[in-house]
């Protein structure tokens, strides 16, 4: 534990909390809440099918925010990629290192596994987000993202 929270990895007992997490940061990004049925099937996926990986920040049973990543692969290094598909951290919990300790635990994770990159995407208009991505060392890619709903 530092500074009042600890970083570790959620069990199937943070479902909940976690669920509420993400339905607070869907809104926050202007996005529909998971329903019912995507919220059944992100908890299958991260502790029954192991499609995604969740590391939570907690302090004194709460959780104060989480991060959830998955596995891609780079064809032109050959290894794997971490993507960190949601970084997210309460109103209350923000500018106390939270953030920061959950992101480098993603990044210890992706070192630890043989990863040659990490990627993210950060919403344009998040500009407290591109600050904190680029203090971080990361940096923009030139590609464009594109997506296909199905």
């Amino acid at each position: 534990m530092s500074k009042g929270f600890t970083i570790r990895r959620a069990t199937r007992a943070d479902s909940k909390e976690f669920l509420k997490l993400l339905t607070i940061f869907a809104k926050w990004e202007h996005l529909k809440p998971p329903d019912a049925e995507a919220k059944v099937r992100i908890i299958q996926d991260i502790f029954e099918k192991k499609r995604a990986n969740l590391f939570v920040a907690s302090s004194e049973k709460k959780l104060l925010g989480y991060a959830l990543y998955f596995y891609s692969y780079a064809s032109f290094t050959a290894l794997p990629t971490l993507y960190l598909e949601d970084l997210f951290v309460i109103k209350d919990s923000r500018k106390k290192g939270v953030g920061k300790a959950l992101f480098n635990r993603c990044v210890e994770e992706a070192r630890k596994n043989g990863c040659g990159k990490m990627e993210w995407a950060v919403l344009t208009w998040n500009e407290k987000a591109l600050e904190f991505y680029e203090k971080e060392g990361g940096r923009r890619d030139g590609v464009f993202v594109y997506k296909l709903d199905l």
